[in-house]
């Protein structure tokens, strides 16, 4: 086992050949510990536990099965397959974090007391270490973490009452990795912020460096924020990568840019008036806040309700950008002022200001309902609506879509195809079934 602060990287993918490629990667960069991730083992089973033990014979293997039951025969079957280190959860029951001890102590595998989900967590840690265990693990879930959790604030209480090795993971990056240490970490846990990186070489090199010497190492990604953060995360985001956060929802139809590259992001002041109708659209400028979005439904019709002179107007205000489920004129001229400006139609009749509309009120458009207050990621994919009571998990989850993405492109640049990437064949051939043992570690591809 590696003495002093380690590097240890979750390989949290459902691929097992992907996973390999990333540790290759992490390890050429100074990870030490090698995780088989809970994804990744309950999709390709023990193993992803066996290649790793093969391909690293001198590198501790962790296998994350994160036990709540049957503990003596789940790390029997780990420690066979090559695991130095097995993980069981903090809520199991007494009687089966007993059974893990025993069974690594008979089987030459350490037990690591995971303790996500429980309430005490210094209490847990310290019976854990009086059961047996060798590490407790301090884990902010990844659902936590998109709310603004973080496994900073509960180190040092569980540092004061154990004696045993304290890993953490959670979010950390190389900026946080040194705090960690400092606040009595051993093992410091990273996925995320290495095996999303396009070179996690470097991503793993600079947390070991930040680690080594204490100091923070300033990173754009791989970090989570709250309510501040929300207009820079959703600006670094597309559409696409909210869409994919929102689970396919939050879609506002058949609206686009008056022109190539323009992006509005910002929370909404809702218009609701009648095709033609232009007076609340105008109105509504001088109601909104600073970096405000106007989104102004016209049920899809003509004649326009917005035109050359009104976004010259929200160019003034600072607004963020406009979008109208209905007609637009003079987008010619909109579009060469650069303002973020989206419509469903154009056409070069305008209506009358009649004053029949609401400004304030709840839209449904297609199958989403948006509210003021709810935040309009628009871009030439089209326009997504992000309900404001979950903004700061949607956008942090979209930027972990982001991350992901940056990865895959990487490989794809190095030579891979996405297919590849996605071992599509190899799932639609086997119906889900891993055919490693039939394969081998490196898979059906030749790789």
């Amino acid at each position: 086992m590696s003495e002093g602060p380690v590097l240890q990287v979750a390989l949290d993918f459902v691929n097992l050949a992907q996973a390999m490629r990333a540790a290759e990667e992490a390890v050429a960069g100074g990870a030490t510990w090698v995780e088989a991730g809970t994804p990744l083992i309950k999709s390709e089973g023990m193993v992803a536990v066996r290649a790793l033990r093969q391909r690293f014979p001198d590198l501790t293997v962790v296998a994350d099965l994160k036990i709540m039951d049957a503990g003596r025969t789940e790390v029997e079957v780990a420690a066979k397959a090559g695991a130095d280190v097995v993980t069981v959860l903090g809520a199991a029951s007494d009687e089966t974090i007993s059974e893990c001890v025993e069974a690594g102590q008979s089987y030459d595998a350490l037990v690591q007391v995971d303790l996500i989900g429980c309430d005490d967590q210094p209490t847990r840690a310290r019976l854990a270490q009086e059961l047996g265990a060798a590490i407790v693990g301090i884990h902010t879930a990844i659902d936590e973490q998109m709310v603004g959790a973080s496994p900073m604030d509960v180190i040092g209480a569980v540092r004061e009452v154990v004696q045993i090795r304290l890993a953490v993971a959670g979010g950390i990056n190389s900026e946080t990795a040194p705090e960690a240490i400092k606040a009595g970490a051993d093992i410091v846990i990273v996925g995320g912020a290495i095996i999303k990186a396009p070179d996690a070489t470097e991503a793993a090199r600079r947390i070991v460096e930040a680690i080594r010497s204490g100091e923070a190492i300033e990173t754009e990604l791989f970090k989570r924020g709250g309510e501040e953060q929300l207009r820079e995360i959703f600006e670094r985001c597309s559409a696409a990568n909210i869409s994919d956060a929102m689970h396919r929802r939050g879609l506002v139809p058949g609206i686009f840019p008056v022109r190539p590259g323009l992006k509005a992001v910002g929370p909404a002041l809702t218009v609701w008036t009648y095709p033609g109708d232009w007076a609340k659209p105008v109105e509504a400028i001088d109601q909104a806040d600073e970096g405000a979005v106007l989104m102004i439904d016209v049920r899809g019709e003509s004649p326009a309700v917005w035109g050359e002179e009104a976004t010259k107007s929200c160019v003034s205000r600072n607004l963020g950008g406009v979008v109208i489920h209905g007609a637009m004129r003079d987008t010619r001229e909109i579009g060469e002022l650069g303002f973020p400006a989206f419509c469903a139609l154009r056409t070069p009749s305008a209506g009358e200001p009649k004053g029949m509309g609401m400004i304030g009120v709840p839209l449904k458009i297609g199958e989403t309902t948006i509210r003021t207050g709810d935040w309009i990621i628009a871009d030439d994919d089209g326009v997504i609506a992000v309900p404001h009571e979950q903004a700061v998990a949607i956008a942090n989850r979209a930027q972990s879509v982001f991350e992901r993405e940056q990865r895959e492109k990487g490989e794809i640049e190095a030579g891979r195809t996405l297919g590849e990437i996605a071992e599509l064949r190899r799932w639609e051939a086997e119906g889900g079934v891993t055919g490693f043992e039939a394969h081998g570690p490196e898979g059906e591809r030749g790789e």
